[in-house]
Protein backbone atom coordinates (compact mmCIF):
# COMPACT_ATOMS: atom_id res chain seq x y z
CA UNK A 1 0.00 0.00 0.00
CA UNK A 2 1.53 3.53 -0.98
CA UNK A 3 2.04 5.95 1.84
CA UNK A 4 0.52 9.12 1.31
CA UNK A 5 2.81 11.92 2.40
CA UNK A 6 -0.30 14.67 3.03
CA UNK A 7 -1.30 12.21 5.77
CA UNK A 8 2.00 11.66 6.86
CA UNK A 9 2.69 14.40 10.03
CA UNK A 10 5.91 15.09 11.81
CA UNK A 11 4.69 16.69 15.31
CA UNK A 12 7.36 19.17 16.59
CA UNK A 13 8.54 17.75 20.11
CA UNK A 14 7.21 14.11 19.64
CA UNK A 15 9.63 11.16 17.85
CA UNK A 16 8.59 10.03 15.01
CA UNK A 17 6.05 9.69 12.30
CA UNK A 18 2.12 9.94 12.61
CA UNK A 19 -0.65 8.78 9.93
CA UNK A 20 -3.32 11.23 10.45
CA UNK A 21 -6.66 9.44 11.39
CA UNK A 22 -9.65 12.60 11.75
CA UNK A 23 -9.84 15.93 12.82
CA UNK A 24 -10.70 16.29 16.50
CA UNK A 25 -12.64 19.02 18.38
CA UNK A 26 -9.31 20.35 18.97
CA UNK A 27 -6.75 19.32 16.70
CA UNK A 28 -6.19 16.05 14.82
CA UNK A 29 -6.07 12.23 16.11
CA UNK A 30 -3.04 10.71 14.48
CA UNK A 31 -1.60 7.20 14.93
CA UNK A 32 2.24 6.36 15.27
CA UNK A 33 3.98 4.48 12.67
CA UNK A 34 6.10 2.81 15.34
CA UNK A 35 3.54 1.37 17.80
CA UNK A 36 0.65 2.05 16.27
CA UNK A 37 -1.12 3.76 19.40
CA UNK A 38 -3.81 6.37 18.39
CA UNK A 39 -2.99 9.92 20.34
CA UNK A 40 -5.04 13.45 19.73
CA UNK A 41 -2.84 16.88 19.45
CA UNK A 42 -4.14 20.12 19.53
CA UNK A 43 -3.84 22.63 16.33
CA UNK A 44 -0.85 24.57 17.77
CA UNK A 45 0.83 21.32 18.36
CA UNK A 46 3.25 22.01 15.40
CA UNK A 47 1.91 19.73 13.27
CA UNK A 48 3.67 19.23 9.54
CA UNK A 49 2.39 17.10 6.75
CA UNK A 50 5.88 15.69 4.79
CA UNK A 51 4.00 16.64 1.25
CA UNK A 52 4.92 20.25 2.33
CA UNK A 53 8.63 19.67 3.08
CA UNK A 54 11.49 20.54 0.62
CA UNK A 55 15.38 20.61 1.04
CA UNK A 56 17.63 23.71 -0.42
CA UNK A 57 19.46 23.00 -3.55
CA UNK A 58 21.43 25.06 -5.75
CA UNK A 59 18.53 25.09 -8.37
CA UNK A 60 15.53 26.03 -5.72
CA UNK A 61 13.95 23.05 -3.63
CA UNK A 62 13.14 19.38 -4.26
CA UNK A 63 10.01 17.60 -1.82
CA UNK A 64 10.57 15.20 0.52
CA UNK A 65 9.02 12.91 -1.51
CA UNK A 66 11.87 13.25 -4.50
CA UNK A 67 14.67 13.44 -1.78
CA UNK A 68 13.09 9.74 -0.12
CA UNK A 69 13.49 8.16 -3.51
CA UNK A 70 16.96 9.56 -4.51
CA UNK A 71 17.87 7.95 -1.01
CA UNK A 72 16.29 4.88 -2.20
CA UNK A 73 18.43 4.68 -5.05
CA UNK A 74 21.72 5.20 -3.10
CA UNK A 75 20.66 2.79 -0.21
CA UNK A 76 18.87 0.18 -2.49
CA UNK A 77 16.91 -1.94 0.50
CA UNK A 78 19.90 -0.60 3.25
CA UNK A 79 18.53 1.49 6.14
CA UNK A 80 19.63 5.01 6.06
CA UNK A 81 22.29 6.19 8.81
CA UNK A 82 21.05 6.61 12.07
CA UNK A 83 20.54 10.02 14.20
CA UNK A 84 23.54 9.02 15.68
CA UNK A 85 25.92 8.85 12.64
CA UNK A 86 28.56 11.01 12.33
CA UNK A 87 28.05 14.47 10.32
CA UNK A 88 30.48 12.95 7.42
CA UNK A 89 28.63 10.00 6.99
CA UNK A 90 25.11 11.91 6.70
CA UNK A 91 26.74 14.47 4.13
CA UNK A 92 28.31 11.35 1.98
CA UNK A 93 24.48 10.02 1.60
CA UNK A 94 23.43 13.43 0.42
CA UNK A 95 26.12 14.20 -1.55
CA UNK A 96 25.28 11.00 -3.43
CA UNK A 97 21.51 10.82 -3.74
CA UNK A 98 21.18 14.98 -3.88
CA UNK A 99 24.54 15.96 -4.78
CA UNK A 100 23.34 19.79 -5.40
CA UNK A 101 21.87 20.15 -1.41
CA UNK A 102 22.62 24.09 -0.33
CA UNK A 103 25.19 23.41 2.57
CA UNK A 104 24.60 26.29 4.12
CA UNK A 105 21.05 25.57 4.40
CA UNK A 106 20.45 22.41 4.47
CA UNK A 107 22.37 21.44 7.87
CA UNK A 108 23.22 18.19 9.22
CA UNK A 109 20.06 18.27 11.81
CA UNK A 110 17.79 18.24 9.03
CA UNK A 111 20.11 15.18 7.62
CA UNK A 112 19.51 13.45 10.42
CA UNK A 113 15.61 13.92 10.75
CA UNK A 114 15.32 13.30 6.58
CA UNK A 115 17.58 10.10 7.97
CA UNK A 116 15.15 9.02 10.57
CA UNK A 117 11.84 10.00 8.74
CA UNK A 118 13.43 7.49 5.67
CA UNK A 119 13.64 4.86 8.14
CA UNK A 120 10.51 4.83 9.80
CA UNK A 121 8.83 5.00 6.49
CA UNK A 122 10.62 1.86 5.15
CA UNK A 123 10.36 0.31 8.26
CA UNK A 124 6.47 0.57 9.02
CA UNK A 125 4.64 1.93 5.78
CA UNK A 126 6.30 2.37 2.23
CA UNK A 127 8.62 4.15 0.18
CA UNK A 128 5.71 4.56 -2.79
CA UNK A 129 3.71 7.26 -2.42
CA UNK A 130 0.45 8.21 -3.08
CA UNK A 131 0.35 10.60 -6.44
CA UNK A 132 -1.81 13.74 -6.86
CA UNK A 133 -3.49 12.32 -9.34
CA UNK A 134 -4.31 9.41 -6.93
CA UNK A 135 -5.56 11.66 -4.50
CA UNK A 136 -7.69 13.25 -6.31
CA UNK A 137 -9.42 10.27 -8.08
CA UNK A 138 -9.90 9.06 -4.63
CA UNK A 139 -11.35 12.59 -3.54
CA UNK A 140 -13.69 12.05 -6.59
CA UNK A 141 -14.87 9.18 -6.12
CA UNK A 142 -15.57 9.84 -2.33
CA UNK A 143 -17.73 12.62 -3.51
Amino acid sequence: MKTDLAKTLSIRGQHGLFNYIAQSRTGAIVESFEDKKRSNFSANAGITTLEDISIYTAEGEVKLKEVFGKMHEVLKEADAPSAKADAAELQKLFAKAIPNYDADRFYVSHMKKVCEWYNQLKNYASLEFVTDEEREAEANKEA
